[in-house]
Order: structure tokens, then C-alpha cells, then sequence
């Protein structure tokens, strides 16, 4: 992760000195709390990073620290108090409601814990709904080979219902990457799968990120994938850094 601070808090420059480029993701002072009065609850504090093309972060903290808060203010879903999240030169705090969804829909693919399948329509559907949704001109991407690729060819036709918890999650993913998005966040990628599921999911979203430049911020409890990305993250009393 770039920064243009000397020592930003996310501490985010490694390795050789490489040209400079325009991050992908800036997060400049976003802070959130939540309630009134004595129940006011600050989650997140001054959060400063930034994400280039291409680079894999993951985020630690412990439950309830607002990793959560932290993905959905990310993408949109919420506003913080003040700040800015700039996205591809975009303040996204700046759009409206249709325009931050525009964005989720064409250039941001999200995996959240809740899930987000439609209960009616076969795994298939629900990624080749995800397609539709973010048409915006690009090649539309084969669904049924995207589930393919998560380890779900055999599970294409089935819906939700007859999905276990971690095949879900594994639609999830294919309807994120279905709009070859360019920055894709995950909160709990792998905490329903089996371990051969989760390396292949984990190998499936590193090569979209290493041949397409897909920057990825995924949260984790797990130490060895945390440990996988190129930089690492931990949230702590509302404030982003290194572990």
C-alpha cells in the first residue's frame, strides 16, 4: 500500500522503490460512531490508508472493533461523520445514493457475512443477476464458468436452500468478481469453508488480483491468511495501523 505521508498510520510502503501512481483507494480521516449522548460510540477514528492496483491487504481486530463498519463505509453502504473515501480519483462521499450503488455494481465487488443471495433463483441466476446489474458495456462474463472456478460446477442449478454455508459463500464470491471489479471487499472470506475450499477460493481471488489487478482489503480472524496478503492491517480502539 502507497502512501504519500512519511510515515502514514497504516505504515504502507515496502519493499524496492517503484514509480509513483495514483492509489486505487484513498481513506483519509474517516471517522463513524454510532447512538446519542452518553451511548455515542466512536468505531472508527481519523482511518488513514490507501490501496494501489493490484495490492492484497488484509484486516485484523478483534470482534466488534468495526471491521464491518470500516467495509461498508468502504463501499458505500454508509457515510462516515467525516472523512473522505476516494475511489479512482472519486470522492465517493460526495455521490448520491444511485451513484455509490452504480459504483458497487461496476467496479466494487463486496462478500459480506450476511450474504446476499436471492432465495429464489439458482446459484447461476444469482450470478448471472449480478452480471446484469452491473452492465455497463464490458464482455458479460460466463456465470456458470465463474462458478466453476470457486469449486461450484457441480452446484449451479441449485438454490440457496440446498446450499451449505460455505457453497453460499462461494456464490458470494463469483457474483463479486462477476463485473471483473477493480477492488473487491470481503469481510470473513473463508470462516464457513473447509480448508481445501478456502485455499482454492484464496487461490482464485490472489490470481485475479496478480493477472488483473485486483485490489483486494479482506477482513480475517486467521492468522496464516491474514499473513498471505502483502500488507496487513489491525483495527484497535477505532484506529487502523500495522499488527
Amino acid at each position: 500500500m502507497s502512501s504519500a505521508m512519511p510515515h502514514p498510520p497504516s505504515g504502507l510502503s515496502d519493499g524496492e522503490p517503484h514509480a509513483p501512481q495514483s492509489p486505487l483507494l484513498r481513506v483519509a480521516g474517516v471517522s463513524k460512531a454510532y447512538g446519542a449522548g452518553e451511548s455515542r460510540t466512536t468505531v472508527l477514528r481519523e482511518v488513514t490508508f490507501e490501496l494501489a492496483r493490484g495490492e492484497t491487504a488484509s484486516l485484523i481486530g478483534a470482534s466488534g472493533s468495526g471491521k464491518s463498519t470500516l467495509l461498508s463505509v468502504l463501499a458505500g453502504l454508509m457515510l462516515p461523520e467525516s472523512g473522505k473515501v476516494v475511489f479512482d480519483g472519486q470522492d465517493t462521499t460526495a455521490l448520491d445514493d444511485r451513484g455509490r450503488a452504480r459504483l458497487r455494481a461496476n467496479r466494487i465487488g463486496m462478500v459480506m457475512q450476511s450474504g446476499n443471495l436471492i432465495p429464489f433463483l439458482t446459484a447461476a441466476e444469482n450470478v448471472e443477476m449480478a452480471i446484469k446489474l452491473g452492465g455497463d458495456g464490458r464482455p458479460p462474463r460466463d456465470a456458470r464458468q465463474l462458478l466453476g472456478e470457486v469449486g461450484l460446477a457441480h452446484r449451479v442449478d441449485h438454490r440457496p436452500r440446498r446450499l451449505s454455508g460455505g457453497e453460499a459463500q462461494r456464490v458470494a464470491v463469483a457474483m463479486a468478481l462477476a463485473n471483473d471489479p477493480a477492488l473487491l471487499l470481503a469481510d470473513e472470506l473463508t470462516g464457513e469453508l473447509d480448508s481445501a475450499s478456502a485455499e482454492r477460493m484464496m487461490r482464485t481471488i490472489f490470481g485475479a488480483s496478480r493477472d488483473h489487478g485486483l485490489a483486494v482489503l479482506y477482513v480475517t480472524h486467521n492468522p496464516d491468511l491474514a499473513g498471505r496478503a502483502s500488507h496487513r492491517l489491525r483495527l484497535v480502539d477505532g484506529v487502523v495501523g500495522r499488527p
